[in-house]
């Protein structure tokens, strides 16, 4: 594997001294050209504004290039994106602390506002662009020599995967392409791959190569038109999986808009990332579950507390249940619920609830009416096992029955579980395997146009849901 310094503190330490040294030179601009002060260069120092100011001005810029997803995945950045994203952040930025510490400064004229305001954005992208710019710099000239780079299965060993591992080794274009090995798919001609690269094992081992010490971060699909058929198949064992695949496409795909170019000069692909939302969109949403979560967990406690008394008094048992599910790219957690089935309730094996299920307790019929036994979930939340909406978690027993009837039910685990669901709130619970498959459809719909204004939504049907005691 091709080693990867880490970089991202260093890249903050930059960020950092860019907003030091343009908050500083504002300072002194303002000193010397509205203030009509001579230069001096320990004169802010001398000024308590200035620390208290600065003390301020980090925490927001750092703040800001944290949620716009600046500190993730800087290997993989590209510099004229970065730029411009540097731009944008730069220029709100300094609109919101223009508003919150500078517009009440004294001036002589309305126009210092605007020079004020030029001033502090200018410092601030230029300083902060030059670090970045220069970080990556040095970053894409390792990549391009070799000295490092993302491990890559590639899959397909006939004409197309053989032209483009022949393509990519010859241009030495240096886009971090590391081979590992391939997967043969009804590739049977001797050539250049099969010859230079490992062969990983068949299509049928793909989930356990990608899950072997191998570590690989990228799988590149490099099919024959006639064996696109199995591009499905693929997709499915990979769906579930923390990788980035790039697909060779047809004139087809390129002429529908589908494809991605991320460099000026190179291949063409089609791109599927594991993260479906962008970085200021996951992160956003990372710290409205855990905000919300305390939150909730604080609200409800004049609910939790008498539930988990009756529980405790009336049921005779443990008050919680803690079930093994599986969470994100299919990794197993303890999920927490209030206990709403009587003592051994699955001493037979796993099932599902039924309408008028016996095995229900007299509280917990209403607890699951209302959702109220999913609220300790929230734990789970600020743990970052769950999410508030994601699809619903499912026991490993049920996710493999699942699959043999939908294998596109794996791409449920490109995302966090939720504690609640579109397809709980458009479908409900559900009694068996198949009913599951049915609701499955919802969970697509949601995973295919993931947004925060779609999670809003679904926590508006879900306060209505619970309002009008719609749960089983």
């Amino acid at each position: 594997m091709k080693k990867r310094k880490a970089i991202i503190p260093f890249y903050v330490l930059c960020d950092t001294i860019a907003s030091v040294v343009a908050w500083y030179l504002l300072f002194q601009f303002r000193k010397i050209t509205i203030e009509n002060l001579p230069f001096n260069f320990n004169l802010p120092f001398t000024d308590d504004k200035f620390f208290v100011g600065l003390a301020a001005i980090l925490f927001l810029w750092l703040g800001f290039h944290y949620i716009t997803g600046t500190y993730t995945d800087l290997y993989k950045k590209s510099r004229l994106q970065e730029l411009a994203k540097t731009f944008i952040v730069s220029f709100i930025g300094s609109i919101i602390i223009f508003f919150a510490f500078l517009l009440d400064d004294l001036v002589r004229r309305y126009s210092d506002y605007y020079l004020t305001f030029f001033v502090l954005f200018s410092f601030q992208f230029l300083f902060t662009a030059f670090f970045r710019l220069t970080i990556l710099h040095f970053v894409k000239k390792n990549i391009r020599k070799g000295k490092t780079g993302f491990n890559t299965l590639m899959i397909g060993s006939s004409g197309r995967a053989n032209e483009l591992y022949i393509d990519l080794k010859k241009k030495e274009l240096g886009f971090g392409f590391y081979f590992v090995g391939y997967i043969e798919l009804n590739g049977k001609a001797k050539n250049t791959l099969t010859t230079e690269l490992s062969e990983l094992g068949k299509l049928s081992d793909l989930e356990k190569i990608i899950d072997s010490n191998l570590e690989i971060e990228e799988v590149i699909i490099a099919i024959e038109s006639s064996e696109h058929h199995q591009l499905n198949d693929i997709l499915n064992r990979l769906a579930d999986k923390n990788v980035t695949i790039r697909i060779i496409p047809d004139m087809y795909d390129i002429l529908s808009g589908t494809v991605r170019m991320n460099h000026a000069i190179g291949e063409a692909f089609i791109e599927i990332r594991p993260q479906l939302l962008n970085e200021w969109e996951r992160i956003t949403k990372r710290w409205f579950d855990i905000v919300a979560s305390v939150f909730a967990i604080i609200i409800t406690l004049p609910i939790t507390i008498p539930v988990a008394l009756r529980i405790w008094t009336i049921d005779r048992g443990p008050i919680f249940y803690f079930q093994e599910r599986l969470g994100q790219y299919g990794k197993p957690f303890n999920i927490y619920k209030f206990r709403s089935m009587k003592l051994n309730a699955e001493s037979s094996g796993p099932q599902l609830t039924t309408e008028n299920d016996n095995r229900i307790t007299s509280i917990g019929k209403i607890i699951r009416k209302y959702r109220i036994d999913e609220l300790p979930q929230f734990i789970n939340v600020i743990k970052g096992e769950m999410s508030i909406v994601g699809p619903r978690a499912e026991r490993k027993f049920f996710a493999d029955r699942i699959v043999k009837l939908a294998p596109y039910y794996r791409h449920v685990f490109k995302v966090q579980p939720g504690i609640t669901s579109l397809g709980m709130v458009k479908y409900g619970y559900a009694s068996d395997v198949t009913e599951m498959v049915k609701r499955l459809k919802y969970d697509i719909i949601y995973i295919e146009n993931m947004s925060i204004a779609m999670d809003l939504r679904v926590m508006i049907y879900t306060v209505l849901t619970i309002i009008y005691g719609r749960g089983q």
